[in-house]
Parts: C-alpha cells; structure tokens; sequence
C-alpha cells in the first residue's frame, strides 16, 4: 500500500487509516483485535482513535473505552506498536459529556495525554489532535446557522499559544510526535499555522474533517490551504456513515447499524440524499463497480489528502473494505461522478 508524508514533517502513513470509533460500543474487544490485526496484515500502518470514543452513542461512562481496547492489544502484541502511526483527541466544547464539556485548555491537555497514554498502553501518540475548537466550528451540519461574530480573536489567540505552548513541551519530554486539528475552518488552520511560524512552535500536520461524496465543504478554501501549506487531509466519514454503502437505500434498516442506533445519522439523512446516493450507485453499477469501494476510491484522486480514515463495525465489513483498497478509477468515473456532484450538492 502507497504511503507519503501525511503533512510537512509529519510521519509516513498509508493512503488509509482504520478508523476505531465503534470499538466497545457496535464493536466488541475481539472482534475489534482482529480488526487491528488485519488492518496492519493488509499494510495499513495508521490507527485512529480519541479520548471520547466510542460512539453511538457518546457518553462519559464509556469515553476512554475504546483507547483502552487499543491498549489491550497493544500489550497483547509486544514489539507490534512501532508498525502502526497511532493517532488520538482531546475533546472539549463540542463533546460536553467529556470532563463536562470543559474548554481545550493546558490543564486539559495535560490531563487527557497521560490518561491516553494510560488506556493505549504506550508511552508515546505520533499524532495528538485537537477534536473540536474551543470558539466553535461549522461542522456537522452547522454550516447551515454558523455564525462567527461572537468570537473573541484576542481569546482564541491566546487560547492558541498556550496549546501550542503545551504540545511543545509534550513534544520535548517525548509523549506525543504531532499535532493535528479536527473540525477546523481555513481561518483557524491559518492562524494556527501562523501562530507556530512566528513562536517557533509545533506545527500544524493535519486536520481532521468529514469528507466524503456527500460532504465535500474541503473542496473550497481548505483545499487551497492544505495544499499549499502542507497540510493532510484525514477524511472522516468517507462513507458518510454508511449512505455511501447503499444499505440504507429503499427505506432499509439492517439490525445494530447506525441508523437503527442514530436515526437520522447525525443530520445526514435528508429528502435530497437518497437521490444523491442513487446518482453514485447507479455510476458504480454502470462500470462493475462496488458503490463503497468507488467511494473510499474516490476519495484517494484528491489532491489535499493525507490519509482516508474508515471505520467497520465487523470483520466483514472490513475485509470488504480491505478488498478495494487497490481500486484505481478511470477518468470516465471520475467525470460522471463531477457530474453527479454539480447535480447534487451538498445534499446535507
């Protein structure tokens, strides 16, 4: 599998990324080992996870599981953790039912790294991110009411050096390797790139933003950004929680899947996404394609993009990913899905 820097000066990582964020809820520990175990048989060498996981739902009797069914395998594996890039998050604002929803702060930082370091059994994360802005962000279907003017640039400057200030340290004393974001905007990911070229601080590697067929909000001044600043794209959600599988096509709803557990799929279910799903099937099925294999496919011709971050909730599901992940798409498919695109933007 083809690897590359996934930002300047960052670690070399693969084109995808295992995402972990059903581990201990739709995943259980077993078949959440195999699922590591596979992953790096297969050649991928980058593992996702954050202090809040998992999900479906959230919530703080299990934040922390899903790091610590990483760590069992860890210590189950001995001389294994140098194979894999290990990535995780500090929450903050916008996952209120971790540390009661306290600000991203030095103290939380600080916090959140040992206890990280604690549950994944390691004494070292190559990538530490930020989940969530403390001023707020326009993702997850906010972009619809986002609005800026309450924020205090003097409160997020401030806020941003003494992050940075922190990660520095952490840097130093050999606990983490990089620093990525997560639900950013150009203008943040600018200023924190600014903020560590005129203080000499850690670098911005990476942001962490949904992305996908569906989600394509990068496309516009993130792109630039991150092409022109070095800066990786992970995609989260590149099937945009399973619409990109077509399983929920027709009114369907398999058993344990999370539309049975999260109706509306986190505001991604809308009256113009199935129409939109229906145009990327029917391009898949014209060229013998499989729809979620084309999706994850797709997702590779971008120019911004550091590594593609895909969760599975089973060994089945896996190893039908894992099946494609050498798919290459012709300039036919990627024009009729151009096409598509312009026919059905932003369907949610």
């Amino acid at each position: 599998m083809k690897t590359h820097a996934l930002g300047r000066g960052a670690p070399q990582v693969t084109e995808f990324c295992l995402g972990t964020m059903t581990f201990g809820t739709q995943t259980d520990t077993a078949d959440a080992h195999r699922q590591i175990s596979m992953a790096l048989e297969a050649g991928i060498n980058f593992i996702d996870t954050a202090e809040a996981y998992p999900v479906n739902p959230i919530s703080a009797e299990t934040a922390g599981d899903t790091e610590a069914i990483i760590g069992e395998w860890n210590a189950a594996n001995p001389g294994r953790r140098g194979e894999y890039v290990l990535a995780t998050k500090v929450a903050g604002e916008g996952l209120g039912a971790i540390r009661d929803g306290a600000p991203i702060s030095r103290a939380t930082i600080l916090e959140a790294v040992e206890a990280s370091l604690r549950r994944l059994q390691t004494d070292h994360i190559d990538l530490y991110q930020l989940h969530w802005p403390n001023r707020g962000s326009y993702h997850f279907r906010q972009n619809w009411s986002f609005d800026p003017s309450g924020q205090s640039r003097a409160d997020t400057m401030a806020h941003m050096e003494e992050v940075l200030v922190t990660i520095d340290e952490l840097v130093t004393a050999g606990k983490i390797g990089h620093f990525g974001l997560s639900n950013e905007s150009a203008w943040g990911t600018a200023q924190w790139l600014r903020m560590a070229e005129d203080k000499g601080l850690p670098r911005v590697v990476s942001i962490q933003n949904e992305y996908s067929l569906l989600a394509r909000l990068f496309d516009t001044d993130l792109a630039e950004l991150c092409v022109n600043e070095e800066v990786g794209l992970m995609a989260f959600s590149p099937l945009a929680a399973g619409l990109l599988t077509g399983k929920y096509q027709g009114g369907a709803v398999p058993d344990g899947s999370r539309m049975a557990i999260n109706g509306n799929l986190g505001g991604r279910v809308s009256p113009r996404v199935w129409d939109a799903v229906d145009a990327y099937a029917g391009i898949a099925q014209a060229h013998g394609l499989d729809l979620t294999q084309m999706s994850l496919a797709w997702c590779k011709t971008r120019p911004f993009m550091g590594s593609i971050l895909f969760g599975a909730s089973s060994v089945t599901q896996l190893e039908h990913i894992l099946n494609g992940l050498d798919l290459t798409l012709s300039d036919e498919v990627v024009a009729e899905i151009d096409a598509a695109h312009k026919a059905h933007p932003m369907p949610y």
